[in-house]
């Protein structure tokens, strides 16, 4: 448990023992010719399939019977790795879309700005969903006030457009392969497993499932064949622990402060009309604790009060440390300009 695995994930997938993993997060190599320092990105299209194939097996055979499991692809084996689920009996949950801004510089054709998540499940009627703990703010609450809203939110769509991608000046970056943003990642933890569970990764990378694991009290076991990427993986997961245990610019917790500015970039709302609007900030309240409520084992105290949570993002917009919005225009900036 809690361990970064140096190896070929084929082998190491074998010595784990069979429904280990109630979560699987894979954002394998996409056969695009990137430049990783142990692995060969050009495979001939029959070996890159073949290989896809067997890893998938091998992840399949470590899910447990209510698992689910999450694989990111991109267009060129979108298709292939449907018909690879099928094939392993796995049920598709959703093919979600993550849309993202700052696409790749084309000239010849539109430039590509997704990239596919698939979410399977082992069985079609067991399965860990936390809808509460991913919910957002419906445009029947936040722009109609519609009394036949659900109080608590609507489940995300299938498109996420929320999540920036990760470029290299964001503080999250980490050095080596492309990554997924934390948030989005954190989004699948929250949602397909419950603290204290196992995630399993078999393609490490930059180290963002353990970190959000780990974050998020669950526990992790995550794979990869490039020793670099693995020492890098560890110091990042070390760091966020370490920093779990600082305190912050709030009286909030470091996850309490983390999980809020999370559930701020999802909801979309500037900061101004939360503040503005008594209403927006309840509801935006009961959000953020259903939330915290599956981000640990362990009691997370009472429940954060709206003015605790008002306060705490007036000090974020303060001092502009509130992701920018595709919502945010000049005519809805805060009072203080971040």
């Amino acid at each position: 448990m809690d361990q970064i695995v140096t190896g070929d994930c084929l082998k190491v997938l074998a010595k784990l023992p069979a429904g280990c993993a109630d979560l699987i997060v894979a954002d394998p190599p996409y056969n695009i010719g990137y430049e990783y320092d142990r692995y060969d990105d050009s495979r001939a299209h029959k070996d890159y399939c073949d290989w896809t194939e067997q890893w998938m097996r091998a992840c399949q055979r470590v899910l447990s019977p209510a698992g689910s499991m999450y694989i990111a692809i991109g267009d060129d084996y979108a298709a292939e790795l449907r018909i690879i689920g099928r094939k392993l009996k796995l049920t598709l949950r959703n093919w979600i879309i993550w849309h993202y801004t700052f696409g790749q510089n084309t000239k010849k054709k539109f430039a590509r700005s997704h990239i596919h998540i698939f979410y399977f499940v082992a069985d079609e009627k067991n399965f860990t969903f936390n809808d509460d703990s991913v919910r957002v703010l419906s445009d029947r609450q936040k722009q109609y006030a519609d009394r036949r809203a659900n109080p608590t939110g609507k489940i995300p769509d299938d498109t996420w457009v929320v999540f920036p991608r990760v470029c290299g000046t964001f503080s999250e970056r980490a050095d080596g392969p492309n990554q997924l943003p934390e948030a989005l990642v954190a989004r699948i933890v929250r949602a397909s497993s419950n603290p204290g569970d196992l995630v399993l990764d078999p393609f490490c990378g930059a180290g963002t499932t353990a970190t959000m694991a780990a974050q998020l009290d669950r526990r992790y076991i995550t794979i990869d064949i490039s020793a670099d990427y693995v020492r890098q993986a560890k110091r990042r997961v070390k760091k966020s622990l370490k920093r779990n245990g600082q305190p912050t610019l709030t009286p909030l917790s470091p996850l309490q402060l983390t999980e809020l500015i999370r559930l701020y970039q999802e909801n979309e709302i500037p900061a101004e009309l939360l503040l503005e609007k008594p209403k927006f900030i309840k509801l935006f309240a009961g959000q953020l604790n259903r939330r915290l409520a599956k981000c640990s084992a362990e009691p997370v105290g009472p429940p954060l009060k709206a003015s605790e949570i008002a306060s705490a993002l007036q000090t974020l917009a303060n001092k502009n440390l509130l992701p920018v919005l595709r919502t945010d225009q000049p005519s809805l900036k805060t009072r203080n300009p971040r």
